[in-house]
């Protein structure tokens, strides 16, 4: 009974060292952190802006009336950029164009021409800073 007692405990030792070595010999990193993502101040208040074009498109295109333009659209001259990207003077200069074409879809006469210019005016800075949001933003174009 010994031995068989013995046998196992070799058996048992030796599958649990060649693991240990296995990962060894396969370079295994130990696991890093999981660290959520914070959005920025900027990317927040660019995708609360996407959020409110959106439903403003819906109204455009039912001929319903529009309501007026939110003043957290201000907070672009000031939003804290993503980590990596920085407020120059192209950005300087494309935020108040920005803010001007958006404000023209309340007073337009024709409103669906005034959303599409302020759709350009994000695509024209996007094109220079972010590319990544272009694809969609494009989808607010009307038609």
């Amino acid at each position: 009974m010994k031995y068989v007692v013995l046998v196992f405990s070799v058996l048992f030792l030796s599958c649990n060292t060649n693991k240990s070595e296995e990962k060894k010999e396969n370079n295994e990193k130990p696991k890093e952190e999981f660290q959520m993502y914070v959005a920025s101040e900027m990317a927040t208040l660019m995708e609360q802006m996407y959020v409110h074009n959106a439903q403003l498109r819906e109204k455009i295109i039912k001929n319903d009336s529009l309501c007026q333009l939110p003043d957290y659209f201000s907070k672009i001259a000031s939003a804290t950029m993503t980590k990596g990207k920085e407020r120059d003077a192209f950005f300087n200069e494309k935020a108040p164009f920005f803010i001007k074409a958006q404000t023209a879809i309340y007073t337009s006469k024709n409103a669906k021409e005034s959303f599409n210019t302020m759709v350009d005016a994000c695509i024209s800075c996007h094109e220079v800073k972010c590319g990544g949001p272009i694809e969609r933003i494009k989808t607010l174009y009307i038609k």
